[in-house]
């Protein structure tokens, strides 16, 4: 007979999650645990050093546009590979993966709608289209749209997120920041606002163009704005740039932007300057 006895208990053991995610995040900024779903009730803000997370284009979209408003235009402007461009992918290849992650069939998704009950023109890069990069049918894409607002007489608000010039397309993307430029200078001509709203990161040939020829620049907070990046300047002139040099509130303070406004403001700024800037091309002293 035994003394003591004991069965082993009967443990269930799972080899798997049935959920791999469970919804928790660690902010890339400040390192603190935030949930997913407090992110998204958040504008994609962290709700603790409210560092701000890229938004899509549909969701930029939906925090910007009157409910039911928006019209996509000028869809039949599609990328297309003209130099038969291949590195470690065909371009062609990159180009359908990029439409299946984005949802879009291109870096730039343009057309007009109410803001606030005013009329306006828009175009917002979507980065998740490689990363919102520029190519020939971008540039196509916001010159169209910007000449759609001149001969409507519509304020114009561009919401920038991209790396630059589309690298597949060699010289034909370089050529749309001359395109997208003259463009906004008959709009200038013509006295029609236009915004221009700078997001992380915007960099390259878009900044170097049409992104810095706003009426108004805005800056989304502790954005990376620039021509080349801070990784590429160091090794080009061997030395560390300034802390925080090529974000919002660096560019700011030195005069290169006009304003940092937070996501969930953004609308309600934009009112305010479209408010601001409509009606002055009646005003008889700018007719001098």
């Amino acid at each position: 007979m035994r003394l003591f006895s004991r069965e082993k208990p009967k443990i269930k053991i799972t080899t798997t999650k049935k959920d791999g995610f469970s919804g928790w995040l660690k902010c890339t900024h400040c390192n603190e645990l935030i949930h997913a779903n407090e992110l998204q009730r958040n504008s994609n803000c962290c709700p603790k050093c409210d560092y701000h997370y890229r938004l899509s284009a549909d969701e930029r979209l939906s925090s910007l546009a009157d409910p039911e408003t928006f019209v996509e235009m000028y869809t039949e402007v599609k990328s297309h590979d003209f130099l038969e461009f291949a590195d470690t992918e065909k371009y062609t290849d990159r180009l359908a993966s990029a439409i299946e992650k984005s949802g879009h069939d291109e870096a730039v998704v343009v057309g007009r709608c109410s803001l606030a009950n005013k009329p306006i023109a828009i175009a917002i890069f979507d980065f998740n289209f490689m990363g919102g990069s520029m190519g020939a049918a971008v540039g196509e894409r916001i010159t169209l749209i910007i000449e759609y607002a001149l001969v409507e007489r519509l304020p114009l608000i561009i919401v920038s997120s991209s790396g630059g010039a589309r690298m597949q397309e060699s010289i034909l993307s370089l050529m749309q920041m001359a395109k997208t430029s003259a463009a906004l200078a008959r709009l200038d001509q013509a006295k029609i606002p236009y915004i221009s709203v700078l997001t992380n990161p915007t960099t390259g040939g878009v900044t170097a163009s049409f992104a810095s020829l706003g009426d108004v620049i805005v800056a989304e907070p502790n954005a990376l704005i620039c021509f080349a990046g801070p990784r590429v300047i160091e090794q080009t002139i061997g030395q560390k740039l300034p802390a925080g040099a090529q974000k919002s509130e660096f560019l700011l303070e030195h005069g290169m932007i006009d304003c940092i406004t937070r996501r969930h403001d953004l609308k309600n700024k934009l009112v305010e300057l479209l408010d601001i800037l409509s009606g002055n091309e009646t005003d008889p002293l700018l007719k001098k």
